[in-house]
């Protein structure tokens, strides 16, 4: 639309004796409707990882102070990866635990971020939601006996009004998505993390169910198949679905690209079977390097969740120590008898279950404190 006619308009009206005011909201509209003719809603654009991405109102920002190893926002960062003290792995480094279980301190802006986090589906049994609550979890308050627990799971205690700030290494890791294997809190409260996804027990959706068992999956697209209906059951009943690359492969050494495709890929799969855009990622077999943190930031992750406590054929097995610590981050599996010496996976998580609490410990959310 062209500014001469309605300007020359305008003067005419008001040597016509049009009324000054009336004269001026009229050229108000018009202008108005000039610039909405510019506007254009988001558009939803595919990436160069094969599946569509998330709108860019979803894009990832941390929340850290700007770092020379994070670009602009909107820029991709250079491929080459920055000198790096060398390769970490799941069992080696600070990784969200200091001497003597102490966190140091988060840089500035490190905080709660949970504002863009869309919130999960509310199951059957409510276990999606946030607020307090006290007494047991699960639906009938006998469930617990048919899963072979000899009592019900504990609610866990309300989450923080604020998430903990996640500790870094060091400040060359500011700009990065946070490494963490236990959660800074004093609270008995443990939880459970569930990779990759071979089995998928349909009795295991039950008894998370009836068990009101809060847990985060890791998934594994390559393992998965055309299977995502079955963990989309799950995450429908509060579970969050989390990133684990799509081909599980170690990560640490590989080029800047293949790390990207890895974990851009199986987001962008995530947000097309589930419509959430994954904020936690964890790399297979808790192997990683520099480039795999500003990949995985790239790819729009809060955090790098490893663990403390890990869950084998034979019961819990610790990183450090012989018994659980307020805020552990403990790792499982969806494996079935093939992998469990002929136990299924529902006795397997009963298992679990009981060894918690046993040690004095309740299941929490970790997305409510990550």
């Amino acid at each position: 639309m062209h500014a001469s006619g309605p300007k020359i308009t305008y003067v005419m009206m008001i040597k016509t004796g049009f009324p000054r005011c009336l004269v001026l909201v009229g050229a108000a509209a018009v202008l108005t409707a000039c610039g909405s003719l510019g506007a254009a809603t988001e558009p939803y654009t595919g990436s160069r990882h094969g599946a569509p991405m998330p709108p860019a109102s979803l894009a990832s920002r941390l929340d850290d102070p700007p770092s020379p190893s994070q670009p602009p926002p909107g820029q991709e960062p250079d491929p080459r990866p920055p000198a790096s003290p060398g390769p970490g792995s799941e069992g080696q480094g600070y990784e969200g635990e200091a001497q003597g279980g102490a966190f140091p301190d988060a840089p500035p802006g490190s905080g709660d971020a949970s504002a863009s986090t869309p919130p999960p589906a509310a199951g059957p049994s409510g276990t999606a939601s946030a607020s307090p609550r006290s007494g047991s979890l699960g639906g009938a308050s006998d469930a617990y006996r048919r899963w072979g627990l000899d009592r019900p799971l504990e609610r866990p205690p309300a989450p923080p009004a604020v998430k903990p700030a996640l500790g870094r290494s060091g400040p060359q890791q500011w700009g990065l998505p946070p490494i963490v294997r236990r959660v800074p809190t004093d609270q008995r409260v443990v939880f459970v993390t569930i990779d990759d996804g071979i089995e998928k027990d349909p009795r295991f959706v039950e008894q998370a169910r009836e068990l009101g068992l809060p847990f985060t999956g890791f998934l594994t697209d390559n393992v998965i198949g055309d299977h995502y209906d079955y963990f989309d059951e799950l995450r429908r009943l509060g579970n969050p679905m989390e990133n684990h690359t799509l081909t599980h492969p170690s990560l640490a050494g590989m080029a800047y690209d293949e790390q990207v495709r890895e974990i851009c890929g199986q987001r962008d799969i995530l947000w097309n079977h589930f419509g959430q855009q994954p904020r936690l990622f964890r790399p297979p077999f808790g192997e990683y390097d520099e480039t795999t943190l500003r990949a995985a930031g790239f790819c729009g992750a809060r955090a790098v969740v490893l663990w403390r406590a890990e869950m084998e054929t034979h019961g819990l097995a610790y990183r450090s120590g012989d018994h659980l610590l307020p805020g552990d981050i403990i790792l499982a599996h969806f494996r079935g008898p093939e992998q469990l010496e002929g136990q299924s996976m529902t006795d397997w998580i009963t298992e679990l279950v009981r060894a918690i609490q046993a040690q004095g410990f309740t299941i929490g959310r970790l997305e409510d404190y990550v």
